[in-house]
């Protein structure tokens, strides 16, 4: 059986995805948040775990871009949008994680995203102003699925990563943070499940000659 904790250097695959009132995290509002904990199976591939997701009150003064809204689909003054405080927000986020990480012996997440550094840039401000002390995300390191699926597929738009690993993708719920963060988690899984694969394959070969 796999060590999750030696599997990543220590480090738990968490994918995250965001959707934000722009593109500047110092300035401009987070607005939904979602994680998906990767889980490992007993001979060491990745599967899909627990998911949860948040609406955000954008913080005070927070910015609000109307083109971001407009392709995100969100109005953050919406009487029935069920949004929590950024910092409440986190707090949920952050303690399914916690738990990860205390059942698999991983000393810190490592967040997986399309474009990760978007995402950690605003997980790590939000964190920053909700002066939060124990973040269990590695702050500054990231798994990338652009990248991945830019090596491994040919593509790095994930619509279409999507569509060339055969993972079912539905436009009209596309930035959404859960859904979002769903199908990246598929990818991530897909792409590293591949990853090893190859590598198996090249070490049989190796030996062979």
């Amino acid at each position: 059986m796999t060590d999750p904790s030696k599997r990543f250097r220590g480090f738990l695959p968490v994918v995250v995805d965001v959707e934000t009132g722009g593109l500047h995290p110092a300035t401009d509002a987070l607005l939904e948040i979602a994680a998906v904990i990767i889980n490992f199976d007993p001979d060491g591939g990745l599967t899909l775990g627990d998911s949860v997701v948040c609406q955000v009150e954008a913080f005070p003064g927070a910015r609000l871009d109307p083109k971001s809204l407009e392709i995100n689909g969100i109005d953050p003054t919406h009487p029935l949008r069920p949004a929590i405080p950024e910092k409440a927000a986190l707090m949920r986020i952050f303690r399914p994680i916690r738990a990860a990480l205390h059942n698999t012996g991983c000393t810190r997440a490592i967040l997986v995203g399309h474009n990760a550094f978007f995402d950690l840039s605003f997980l790590n401000a939000a964190v920053a102003r909700s002066e939060i002390k124990r973040n269990p995300f590695h702050p500054f390191t990231s798994f990338d699925t652009a990248t991945l699926a830019g090596v491994l597929l040919g593509q790095t738009v994930l619509a279409r990563a999507l569509e060339v690993a055969g993972i079912p993708c539905d436009p009209s719920a596309a930035h959404s943070a859960g859904y979002d963060a769903r199908v990246t988690a598929e990818l991530f899984c897909l792409l590293v499940n591949r990853c090893a694969e190859i590598h198996h394959d090249l070490l049989d070969s190796m030996m062979e000659t």
